[in-house]
């Protein structure tokens, strides 16, 4: 069953560069941390409605977080941007759906090597069942379901962005 649509999903991309901008007005540069593949192109797809809304001063500066979801402890999860450019900044983790909070809970692991002004969390669907002590910042779309559902978020290389829940 389709939840949203292409219209929806941009609609709501719009509304949460909106409530980032208002949240880190006036602060010279944030971080947008997408994780693995659909958390950064959800990252992207942020960096291109906040770009026209940020003052000319702020810098929007993007990387990828790298970590295995089904097994977060294979391997280190791992930021692509060096330490030294997440010290005193704003760093917004970036992905599509925020499931059991598992994955953003190990993807804050390589933040804790440096010491960030802020740490914050934007999710286009937030389901509210989580295991982990995680709580998305920014929500585009809060869904009460049950551990079997399964969201599938499609916007990456579509024509149509999508969000299905099976």
């Amino acid at each position: 069953m389709k939840i949203l649509d292409d219209r929806r999903i941009r609609q709501k991309i719009k509304r949460l560069a909106i409530e980032i901008m208002e949240h880190h007005f006036g602060e010279p540069e944030i971080i947008l941390a997408g994780l693995n593949n659909n958390g950064v192109g959800f990252a992207r797809l942020l960096l291109a409605e906040l770009q026209p809304i940020a003052p000319p001063d702020m810098q929007i500066t993007m990387t990828r977080i790298r970590l295995n979801p089904a097994n977060p402890l294979e391997y280190a999860p791992y930021i692509e941007l060096p330490a030294d450019a997440l010290r005193d900044k704003s760093v917004i983790i970036v992905d599509d759906v925020a499931n059991t909070g598992r994955t953003i809970f190990y993807a804050v692991q390589p933040l804790l090597a440096v010491l960030p002004q802020k740490v914050e969390v934007a999710v286009l669907v937030d389901r509210k069942h989580k295991s982990f002590p995680i709580q998305p910042d920014y929500v585009g779309l809060s869904l009460y379901t049950t551990l079997m559902d399964n969201i599938d978020v499609q916007i990456r290389d579509v024509e149509e962005m999508a969000v299905y829940l099976n």
